[in-house]
């Protein structure tokens, strides 16, 4: 979902899928509990859920429970009174009495504090809340949407969370699919984001991606998800030089840099996906990590030709340059070439 449009973007069946359970559960005045890895839009499903519900024209709060030192955590969540601790010169309200008559969105839920926990446990149980440094409690009206990327079920039996709290937060669970798993949606996702980028560059028109670029966008596992291919897609239009051809080399690492002297870079893995088997191959440039290899020849000749289309993407298809940069004689560089038939 891009924040701008208020539109998902995919067509997965897992994607669709949660999108529906999403507002199934949205008009309900129920916590809902929101679970995916980083950059899978779980603030942006709790937006769903509120704007689908009928606490739509309330207030919309969130509070990101990672961002605050243990200290201020209670403070933000239930308010002070002036003179409570330290610092506090006047009285604040938190954010629980900031969402009264709307929703409150507790992000990455599961760093909280036990003493939070059990204070945020008596608001979910009573619907009121007490001030930091006050006695008289305060009610309020506050539907509950918390997200994580723990498995609050492990942490519970960790010692880690309240169970009592998790009983009472999981009435719907949401889990968003990591992209990885929801096929076609990379290239629906990078399409989506490359004709914006290139818009909002002035550029005349959209030429979409080449071959090499969309295999390597197929085949990167994606473990910033969403955010992540949203940033190396609009980096690789950003980057372009010729508007007019289809952008054809994308940077995963924007620290990848042949300049970083003293500081370790893991190697880049690559996939491969054999055309008959639909088997896929990863493999690394570092050599420690050359393991489950049962074809050396086949994993080499794969190797050597993903190296060929990287190279040739970046110095934009000039073969000059590429045999310059892969430090090959011009003659070495196009027998290398008609080997792995990508002279076209």
């Amino acid at each position: 979902m891009d924040r701008e449009s208020h539109q998902f973007i995919g067509q997965s069946s897992a994607f669709l899928d949660a999108v529906e359970r999403a507002s199934r559960a949205a008009p309900l005045n129920r916590p809902v509990l929101v679970v995916g890895e980083r950059g899978t839009g779980k603030e942006l499903i709790a937006e769903r859920l509120h704007r689908l519900s009928s606490r739509w024209d309330g207030p919309l709060v969130t509070m990101n429970c990672a961002a605050l030192p243990e200290t201020l955590i209670e403070a933000e969540l239930f308010g002070h009174e002036a003179g409570a601790f330290t610092g506090a010169t006047r009285s604040r309200e938190g954010r629980f009495e900031e969402a009264d008559g709307g929703t409150l969105f507790l992000d990455e839920l599961g760093t909280l504090s036990m003493g939070a926990q059990e204070r945020l446990l008596r608001a979910v149980e009573y619907g009121e809340v007490t001030r930091i440094g006050s006695s008289r409690p305060v009610r309020v009206d506050v539907r509950i949407v918390a997200a994580t990327n723990e498995h609050l079920p492990n942490m519970v039996e960790a010692g880690r969370f309240r169970a009592d709290l998790l009983d009472r937060l999981c009435f719907e669970v949401v889990t968003l699919p990591p992209l990885r798993v929801r096929e076609g949606d990379v290239e629906v996702l990078a399409e989506y984001y490359g004709r914006k980028m290139a818009a909002e560059l002035g550029w005349p028109g959209w030429p979409g991606f080449g071959d090499v670029a969309s295999r390597a966008l197929e085949n990167h596992l994606w473990p910033g998800n969403v955010r992540e291919l949203r940033n190396v897609v609009e980096r690789a239009v950003y980057r372009w030089a010729d508007p007019a051809q289809p952008v054809d080399y994308v940077q995963f690492d924007p620290f990848e840099s042949p300049w970083r002297s003293g500081i370790a870079q893991s190697a880049p893995t690559h996939t491969t996906v054999d055309s008959d088997t639909g088997t896929e191959t990863r493999y690394s440039t570092d050599l420690s990590q050359a393991v489950d290899v049962t074809d050396f020849r086949d994993a080499t000749e794969k190797y050597e030709k993903a190296v060929l289309e990287q190279a040739l993407a970046k110095c934009r298809y000039n073969q000059r340059q590429t045999a310059k940069a892969l430090n090959l004689s011009y003659d070495q560089l196009r027998h290398t070439l008609k080997k792995h038939d990508l002279l076209g």
